[in-house]
């Protein structure tokens, strides 16, 4: 939905995002219609005549699916979907598909089964108005009401399980945390929007710091490639040796669903002694993306001092520099920068 808050290039980037979470949910985009208005229907997100409109496309295209790119209410989907014959996502209820099938290691399932349980528990639809009473008498508690209710139970009950599991999950990385510690263990951690680069980057340093000198986390141009977090040890040049880790990339809008539920990763993310953040300069819309990563930065608490930017992709754009040149500008695909980047590491870890 085009609005004077998404306007312009602004707007193009965020269809060409929705596009490319569709793409990696494993789908195919076959038509996009746009409304402007300067905020959504209330009852149903678009208006009257773009939902004949959505009609005749889904028609004419044999959708499958209709993705919407903003977060629609629970009156919004119901009444769309008595509205559309085929079934009806919002952007979060994609990227939550993304997650749930990027999610290997055990926190990483438990916290996208919560994320995703959180958003479907107030999106439960009953049969009716007249199934929804709860007075006395016969007929007044229909079949449909009464699994309506059962299913809200299940799934509070189920949340609140997964609440219990995940803070026994927090603990042990807590534990683990203070015995890195102990042994005065330096981390790094990767951060950036989704696509930066973040995981091509973590394995242009394994390659040339990690004992295996091989690739150890998979990367590719699909956005949320990585979601669990992988973390290796490297040795620097002097022999010192310091953890590294590689996180889930951020993206505009990032449900609070899933901020929620994955914010203990994410708040040991930026806790690390160094916190690189990963910049694709080959996008053209980078400097907004980079706003985007620094809010969410700034809301898990990181420190302006730890945070350092490291912009990648230089091979292709030549020309770019950057001001200060304290921190290299890099090609993680080609390796340019990645022995200064090692240097500068060593230097921020251990200034003396």
């Amino acid at each position: 939905m085009r609005s004077s808050r998404r306007s312009g290039d602004d707007f193009e980037g965020f269809m060409r995002e929705l596009a490319a979470l569709v793409e990696a949910a494993g789908g195919e985009v076959s038509g996009m219609l746009v409304q402007a208005r300067e905020r959504p229907d209330h009852r149903s997100y678009i208006g009257r005549g773009k939902i004949n409109e959505l009609l005749h496309l889904v028609e004419e295209t044999e959708a499958d699916v209709v993705v919407f790119d903003g977060e629609l209410t629970p009156g919004q989907l119901r009444s769309l979907d008595e509205q559309i014959p085929i079934r009806i996502m919002d952007r979060t209820r994609l990227i939550l598909d993304i997650f749930s099938s990027r999610a290997h290691s055990l926190e990483g399932k438990l916290q996208v089964e919560l994320a995703t349980l959180e958003y479907q528990l107030p999106r439960l639809i009953g049969q009716g108005q007249v199934l929804s009473r709860t007075g006395a008498g016969i007929g007044t508690r229909g079949l449909g009401e009464q699994q309506l209710e059962l299913d809200r139970r299940h799934l509070r009950r189920r949340i609140s399980d997964l609440k219990r599991q995940l803070v026994k999950v927090e603990k042990t990385r807590d534990l683990h945390r203070k015995q890195r510690l102990r042994r005065g263990m330096k981390t790094i951690s990767l951060v950036g929007y989704t696509n930066a680069g973040k995981s091509s980057l973590f394995n242009a340093l394994c390659q040339k710091a990690h004992s295996s000198g091989q690739n150890q986390a998979e990367a590719d141009q699909r956005l949320f490639q990585t979601l669990d977090t992988t973390t290796r040890k490297i040795k620097l040049a002097s022999g010192r040796e310091a953890l590294l880790s590689d996180t889930v990339g951020f993206v505009q809008d990032l449900p609070p669903h899933l901020i929620a539920a994955f914010r203990s990763t994410l708040e040991e993310a930026v806790a690390a002694d160094v916190v690189l953040h990963i910049i694709d300069v080959s996008d053209e819309a980078y400097f907004e993306k980079v706003e985007v990563v620094n809010q969410v930065l700034e809301e898990l608490g990181a420190k302006k001092e730890q945070v350092h930017m490291v912009f990648n992709k230089a091979d292709k754009v030549p020309e770019f520099e950057w001001g200060n040149g304290t921190v290299p500008a890099i090609s993680a695909l080609t390796g340019q920068g990645i022995p200064e980047l090692l240097s500068f590491l060593e230097q921020v870890l251990w200034p003396d």
